[in-house]
C-alpha cells in the first residue's frame, strides 16, 4: 500500500475495482483545510477518464507493472498487433487501450506497461513525436497568412492534422503524440 505522497504520472492503481493510470495529479494545500491531491486517471480496461480527489495520506493499491519494448506490427478491426523486441512474442490489444492509435505506423516502438500479477497488457506508451509523411494537403490559400493560418492534411496512416499552409503532399511532418499537434517539418 502506498500514500497520495507516492502519486506520479504514469503510476498504475488499483481503484473502484478496476486498474487505472494516473494521467494527471496535482497536490493542493488550501489555505484552510487539510491539503488533497486531486488526479485524472484513466481506466486501462475501458479507456475512459475520471476526475478523483484524494485526502492527503490516503492509502492507494498500487499495481506493480514491468515495461517492455514491443514492435507495432498491424492493425485488425479495433485489435492492434505487437510483437516484443527481446522474445518476439506477439500480443494483440484493443484500440481503448491506446492513446493516439491513429499515429500508429508500421514499425513504430511503444513502451508496453505489462501487471507483473496477471501477465496483462495494462497500457502503451507511444514516443513523444512521430515522423510521418503526408499523403494530402489542401491546397494553402495565398495571401492568407496575416496570422498563424493552418489547413487540415492527412497523414499516411490516415490521421488528420492541422499544418501551417506551407505544408504540401509528400513532405515528412514531426507530430507530437501527446497532443497529435503538427511540430515541424522533416528534411531528408
Amino acid at each position: 500500500m502506498a500514500s497520495t505522497s507516492d502519486i506520479r504520472n504514469g503510476l498504475c492503481i488499483k481503484f473502484n475495482h478496476d486498474i487505472y493510470k494516473i494521467i494527471e495529479f496535482l497536490h493542493v494545500k488550501p489555505g484552510k483545510g487539510p491539503a488533497f491531491v486531486r488526479t485524472k486517471l484513466k481506466s486501462l480496461t475501458s479507456g475512459k477518464v475520471l476526475d478523483n480527489t484524494f485526502s492527503a495520506g490516503h492509502k492507494i493499491d498500487v499495481i506493480r507493472v514491468e515495461t517492455h519494448t514491443f514492435q507495432y506490427l498491424y492493425p485488425e478491426g479495433d485489435e492492434f498487433h505487437f510483437m516484443n523486441a527481446e522474445t518476439f512474442e506477439q500480443i494483440s490489444l484493443n484500440k481503448n487501450i491506446l492513446d493516439a492509435p491513429d499515429l500508429l505506423k508500421e514499425g513504430t516502438n511503444v513502451m508496453v506497461q505489462i501487471n507483473t500479477e496477471t501477465d496483462l497488457p495494462l497500457s502503451v506508451d507511444m514516443p513523444a513525436s512521430v515522423i510521418l509523411e503526408v499523403t494530402y494537403a489542401e491546397p494553402g490559400v495565398k495571401g492568407n497568412t496575416a496570422t498563424n493560418a493552418t489547413k487540415n492534411a492527412t497523414v499516411e496512416t490516415g490521421a488528420n492534422i492541422n499544418v501551417p499552409l506551407f505544408i504540401n503532399e509528400g513532405d515528412k511532418i514531426k507530430i507530437d503524440t501527446a497532443t497529435g499537434s503538427y511540430m515541424e517539418r522533416v528534411k531528408e
